[in-house]
């Protein structure tokens, strides 16, 4: 089974290594995470997992989501997410996972939804230069400059060409940091504590999955 769990960012600190080093970690509440549900190749086209995370009362979620997870015999869940499996011989309904799970792994790929900033200009979404700060400029130090002029896109005509970059709404995206090295687990209180930042507002919700593909750099840097 492919190794993934959901979770909470707390928030992030600093770890001392055995030679005093410190770094900084983020500590993340993994787990524990219930099976919800079984898909099949047969049933569904496709052999996945999916699991659910953190009790929510009755009133709180709707009809369909208590008897979805009653039949996995557990309360209702109020996150749920699926990973793709070779073989699901080896899952059962309603069977649980902590963060043990990822006792032999070392790196991570953990996927969040960055903060929102709202509606932004072009120097901050995407740090563009600004226009002059002396004499002849007025009022539009912050502007974008020019964005079109008369040229035309495979005949489009004179307006902007797709994905031109403009200020914009910014943030509140799924993003995904891979090869996040593993510091430390904390079985008894479901923490995983990883190397660096994470994306997301503290008690967000992240998905952490074994990477996928290692990044070199951090892998010789870990060994």
């Amino acid at each position: 089974m492919s190794k993934a769990l959901l979770g909470r960012k707390i928030g992030m600190s600093r770890y001392f290594l055995d030679d005093g080093t410190n770094i900084p970690v983020t500590i993340v509440e993994a787990g524990p995470c219930v099976v919800t549900q079984i898909k099949t190749e047969e049933h569904d086209g496709y052999n996945a997992v999916q699991f659910g995370y953190e009790d929510v009362k009755p009133s709180r979620a709707t009809m369909p989501i208590i008897g979805h997870d009653a039949k996995a015999g557990t309360a209702p869940k109020r996150f749920h997410n699926e990973c793709s499996v070779e073989n699901i011989d080896d899952v059962e309904l309603g069977q649980t996972f902590d963060v043990s799970l990822f006792e032999d792994v070392k790196f991570v790929d953990i996927s969040g939804t960055s903060k929102g900033k709202g509606f932004q200009g072009g120097m901050k979404r995407h740090h563009f230069k600004g226009l002059e700060a002396s004499h002849g400029v007025k009022r539009a130090h912050r502007r974008v400059g020019s964005i079109n002029g008369h040229a035309t896109n495979l005949g489009t005509g004179p307006k902007p060409k797709k994905g031109k970059r403009m200020p914009g709404h910014m943030g509140n995206k799924r993003i995904t940091c891979r090869s996040i090295e593993i510091i430390n687990i904390d079985t008894d209180r479901n923490l995983l504590v990883v190397k660096g930042a994470i994306p997301g507002a503290n008690q967000g919700m992240v998905i952490i999955q074994q990477a996928k593909r290692l990044n070199r750099k951090k892998t010789a840097a870990a060994s």
